[in-house]
């Protein structure tokens, strides 16, 4: 990965920005793209951050993440295609992670496609531990829908 990626907050004058990396990420996989309009709820709702990561002026990358009370939950990490494997994920993770941990939340949530090796890899690396699955949770157009693995990163240590 290049030496250039930073983080910056995701903020309204993104949202087509947004929701053009979360299709071009998910092209292969989502029956319908995120919309501009639903990042924009999204990003209304009470507890939701999103960043975008950067390589000098292209934007490559994009989280959400959602804090209520004691939890958070992991909304999407999205990579464009030509820059995946290459740390872009795992430093918007590190970021999300770190964002919830100063929210005071005790656990991070997810779901990911069961089929997606690449980002249960991420995750459990991460220490994630699986806790359940969603049957036929995530739709694939004409094909089969595919199994949801929920997750959880424990945020807290000790007593």
């Amino acid at each position: 990965m290049a030496g250039d990626l930073i983080l910056r907050r995701l903020g309204a004058l993104d949202l087509d920005l947004a929701a053009k990396l979360h299709g071009e990420a998910f092209a292969p996989f989502a029956e319908r793209a995120w919309t501009r309009q639903d990042v924009a709820e999204l990003l209304a709702s009470p507890g939701v951050t999103g960043w975008l990561a950067q390589s000098g002026e292209s934007a490559i990358g994009l989280a959400l993440c959602r804090i209520a009370a004691d939890e958070a939950e992991l909304l999407t990490i999205a990579v464009v295609p030509v820059r995946q494997r290459r740390g872009v994920g795992r430093a918007l993770l590190e970021g999300a992670i770190g964002h919830a941990r100063a929210a005071g939340a005790r656990s991070l949530f997810l779901e990911v496609a069961a089929d997606n090796r690449a980002a249960l890899a991420l995750y459990r690396q991460a220490a994630f531990q699986s806790i359940g699955e969603r049957k036929a949770y995530y739709r694939r157009g004409l094909g089969p829908a595919a199994d949801a693995v929920v997750m959880r990163l424990t945020l807290t240590y000790g007593g």
